[in-house]
């Protein structure tokens, strides 16, 4: 069994921080990656790693990041054998939580319609050409390919999970030296007052915090001065000052702690600093946007929420509903 070789994965980017002046944060991801892949290595890497290592090698591969599948395309078809090869491999890195992607012909119907997400919130943002941008909780990277879409200069994306970082780099292998990267660190990980990046991303994460004005705090040490936060969390409806906290579970998850009204997040926003905060979306969840599919066969939105009223969670709380907000860091 290979040894997965992080160095190589993750040198172009430490080498990018240290040329511009974040030497500092580059050695400490150095010391959290030696832990997360030598000192502590997951039990499930060697099987994950021996999935992508199978992914055949396809010359001339280029992407399409600017639509609502993410696709990988070659200039000539796939033979037989490497498509099964190509399924094979792709397989063994499921669930496939968030997407859509394809890779030359095969269609990975993901659990979350992520592009609908994007929809919602792309209208709203600064121009992403040019920006450096940090995606928190990015999941396998869907967005960041997106914002890479977009134009952004570089994009950095940010989740522990160490299968989420497979599917990335099957992604990320076929389109060669791209300034996309996800580094499987938590948002705590991060040293305080970055100031690095234009535009910073945090979309499904609030709610899993038990402290969301230090995430909120957090975010903004993240940004330079000007930069832009795209908040994107569950809410519900309430006034100002309103918060529900579930006794335990909310939608089957434990790891739900606040869900605001959006009076209350935009005075979250206000106290912790940030200018110019406006709700642009609030969109119900529905069971079209989240479900189980070939590619996640696990239990999914519809076995979360009240057969009898599926406008209820199966808890009895209000349906999921997110909002996104903008925000400025003066």
């Amino acid at each position: 069994m290979s040894v997965f070789d992080w160095h190589r994965h993750f040198s172009p980017l430490l080498q990018h921080l240290d040329s511009i002046g974040y030497q500092d944060w580059s050695h400490q991801l150095v010391t959290q990656l030696e832990h997360k892949f030598e000192d502590n290595p997951h039990g499930d890497i060697p099987r994950w790693l021996t999935a992508y290592q199978s992914l055949p090698d396809i010359a001339g591969a280029t992407g399409r990041l600017d639509q609502p599948t993410v696709a990988l395309e070659s200039p000539s078809p796939l033979t037989a054998e490497q498509q099964a090869q190509l399924e094979q491999g792709l397989r063994g890195l499921m669930p496939w939580r968030k997407g859509p992607f394809e890779f030359f012909g095969t269609h990975i119907d993901t659990e979350w319609r992520s592009d609908w997400k994007w929809d919602r919130v792309a209208p709203h943002l600064a121009d992403l050409q040019g920006r450096t941008i940090l995606d928190v909780g990015c999941g396998s990277g869907y967005h960041c390919w997106r914002m890479a879409g977009a134009g952004a200069q570089r994009v950095v994306g940010i989740d522990p999970g160490l299968l989420f970082l497979f599917q990335f780099l099957s992604v990320k292998r076929y389109l060669g030296d791209v300034p996309v990267d996800l580094v499987p660190i938590r948002m705590e990980d991060l040293p305080g007052k970055l100031e690095l990046f234009d535009t910073t991303f945090s979309m499904g994460v609030l709610y899993h915090r038990r402290s969301p004005l230090d995430h909120l705090l957090e975010l903004k040490g993240t940004l330079r001065r000007g930069g832009e936060l795209v908040l994107e969390t569950l809410v519900v409806d309430g006034p100002e000052g309103y918060s529900l906290m579930p006794e335990d579970r909310y939608g089957q998850m434990r790891n739900v702690w606040f869900l605001p009204s959006c009076p209350t997040l935009l005075r979250w926003l206000d106290r912790t600093g940030f200018r110019n905060a406006r709700v642009v979306d609030v969109s119900e969840t529905t069971t079209e946007e989240q479900r189980r599919t070939d590619w996640m066969r696990f239990n999914s939105l519809a076995d979360f929420l009240d057969p009898d009223d599926p406008g209820k969670t199966i808890e009895g709380y209000p349906g999921p509903k997110r909002a996104t907000l903008i925000a400025e860091k003066p």
